[in-house]
């Protein structure tokens, strides 16, 4: 292992604003964001590869640990392979849904109308598979202990997500478990960790979701300011 010393270079791209062009450029993303919701119909409808690409540059973006970027998205669109990985998921959510994950976990799902079967996951025309390695060779070619990797990997994963839904795509994060099943059909080393299954193409014209999904939390409740008595 190599160790590379602190070259420090101009900030290349930062870009500032007017601060009332900047809050109105705030309050444009805040709706944006808004209209994103978990759908779980999705339509046939293909998806050119070149659009998931230019989502997944943009999560390679995403802030890391050491900037070691310990993240592999495995995009899958084989038909045959998302049938392979239904099988497999829906094998862990009957486990799941008779008896493995409890009774309150059961309940907190009733309001989202949630079951084992997830034909999701062969309709969709694009399955995302995340994952994050405990070591993996960096950008500068040497193999590298990663740091911070869940961490890591839930930011890119939240970038990618606001990337699809930027493109005009709907979005499904889910989350089988256990997930090891996807190292094998994605053929991943078992260093790596599948930390979710995202799941992205157009909403089917009936697509629905559940009322639930739509209660938000006031800002009162998620965030508090400490600020300097004035």
């Amino acid at each position: 292992m190599t160790t590379r010393d602190f070259e420090p270079v101009p900030l290349p791209d930062y870009v500032e604003y007017p601060p009332a062009e900047m809050l109105e450029r705030a309050e444009a993303f805040r709706a944006m964001i808004a209209r994103r919701h978990s759908v779980r119909a999705f339509a046939p409808r293909p998806v050119p590869r070149a659009l998931i690409e230019t989502c997944l540059r943009a999560a390679g973006t995403a802030p890391n640990g050491a900037n070691h970027q310990p993240w592999h998205f495995a995009a899958i669109s084989d038909p045959a392979l998302k049938s392979r990985i239904r099988a497999a998921a829906e094998a862990e959510e009957r486990a799941f849904y008779a008896g493995k994950a409890g009774e309150d976990w059961l309940a907190a799902l009733k309001p989202l109308g949630t079951d084992p079967s997830k034909p999701f996951l062969e309709t969709a025309p694009w399955l995302i598979a995340i994952f994050g390695a405990r070591a993996s060779v960096s950008a500068d070619g040497v193999l590298r202990k990663n740091y911070y990797v869940p961490e890591s990997v839930s930011i890119a994963a939240g970038f990618l997500i606001a990337a699809l839904h930027q493109a005009g795509l709907a979005t499904l994060t889910h989350t089988p478990s256990p997930m090891g099943f996807l190292n094998t059909l994605c053929g991943r080393p078992a260093s790596e960790k599948p930390y979710l299954l995202l799941v992205t193409g157009y909403p089917a014209p009936d697509a629905t979701i559940p009322r639930h999904a739509l209660e938000k939390k006031p800002l009162a409740e998620i965030a508090s300011f400490l600020e300097a008595p004035e």
